[in-house]
């Protein structure tokens, strides 16, 4: 989800460090030829966990007051139990366990950009990142070990899933896809099983409720899977922009996917058919901002947020949306349900603790501090 920033500043573009797709306008590409060949000659090779907990010299992210940390950069919030979990720049992983009123850092041990988070369980949860990156907690994000990491590949991850305490999988760029069916402590470079010759980015993996896996990727590439990852099959994209990311929706079968210009498509057959979503923009003018990220509920709602400090909410399983901008317009990449109805969101101004559209106040309230 980090490369969404490309097109909201130059800043954090530079600071994120992925290749942004080909359909940004002014797009400065951070990777060389050389190390696009190093990544598709990866191959499928089983990748031991070549992180080493004992080195001497692993940098661990430096200690800063947590208020700093949580008006900062932050690519993603996931909730472990009743416990709400961000990472982002320089290692930062942050928990709060009285709804975002109040943060602790965690001890990371990587300076690295961390750019997705997954729980599979209230305790045990996975973090990905630049250099390949990918830590492990089993006690809900208090403390992490560094399971994987491969800078040699120039590949960072962006996103990942795990669904249950074995198997996982991890996304990224040049069409990274790494598995493990040990619960981390070795991957596999699985990505010749998808139909990705020109090595798009990955961008979003999800599970589908009754129907499989999919992986939303740059360029409008969607691929899916009905055997929990054997094998990968493209479809037919709804359109050609790249895709930021994909949610399941409550009913059988059915997800979102969304990405650049406010584009968000919806499927109630696991990708067979889509219908295109509009969303409401201002006035006569209509919804062009970027889609990074996205939640449900706990009451079902969905809930998409993005550039512009844009939030938007469904109440009808992804039909028809609300939107909302937060006042500093600030870019959004992650959300979770908040206190009280209310929703916590990360990104480029940190964690924040908004309303939801539609309420008699939308008015963005002041940042967690």
């Amino acid at each position: 989800m980090s490369e969404f920033f490309g097109n909201a500043t130059g800043s954090l573009k530079n600071m994120v460090g992925l290749v942004l797709p080909a359909d940004y306008a002014g797009t400065v590409r951070g990777f060389s030829a050389s190390t696009l060949l190093t990544a598709l000659l990866a191959g499928a090779l089983t990748l031991p966990a070549m992180a080493t907990e004992t080195r001497a010299d692993r940098a661990f992210a430096i200690e800063v007051p947590v208020e700093k940390i949580t008006s900062t950069l932050l690519l993603d919030v996931a909730t472990a139990g009743s416990r709400l979990v961000a990472v982002g720049q320089r290692g930062h992983i942050v928990y709060s366990d009285d709804q975002g009123k109040s943060w602790t850092q965690a001890k990371v041990p990587t300076r690295q950009l961390l750019t997705a988070i997954y729980f599979a369980d209230a305790t045990h949860g996975w973090v990905v990142g630049h250099d390949a990156q990918i830590l492990f907690t089993s006690d809900a994000g208090t403390t992490w070990t560094l399971q994987f990491e491969d800078p040699e590949r120039e590949s960072p991850l962006v996103d990942v899933w795990f669904e249950d305490l074995d198997l996982g999988f991890a996304v990224g760029a040049y069409g990274t896809l790494l598995e493990t069916s040990d619960g981390g402590k070795s991957w596999e470079d699985v990505g010749d099983l998808l139909d990705n010759e020109d090595g798009a980015h990955l961008n979003s993996i999800i599970q589908v409720k009754d129907a499989g896996l999919v992986i939303a990727a740059e360029m409008g590439l969607i691929f899916r899977s009905a055997d929990n990852g054997l094998s990968w099959e493209a479809i037919d994209p709804p359109y050609e922009g790249s895709l930021f990311g994909a949610l399941s929706l409550m009913q059988s079968r059915s997800l979102l996917v969304f990405g650049l210009r406010g584009s968000v498509f919806r499927s109630t057959d696991f990708g067979d058919s889509w219908e295109q979503i509009t969303l409401p923009g201002n006035g006569s003018e209509p919804f062009k901002f970027g889609l990074a990220g996205a939640s449900t509920l706990p009451d079902g709602s969905v809930v998409l947020v993005g550039n512009g400090g844009s939030v938007a909410v469904s109440h009808d399983d992804g039909l028809t949306f609300s939107v909302t901008n937060l006042p500093d317009r600030q870019p959004l990449s992650s959300v979770v349900a908040g206190p009280a109805g209310q929703l916590i969101t990360v990104g480029q101004g940190g964690v924040q603790l908004s309303k939801q559209p539609g309420d008699v106040s939308s008015e963005q309230m002041e940042s967690a501090q």
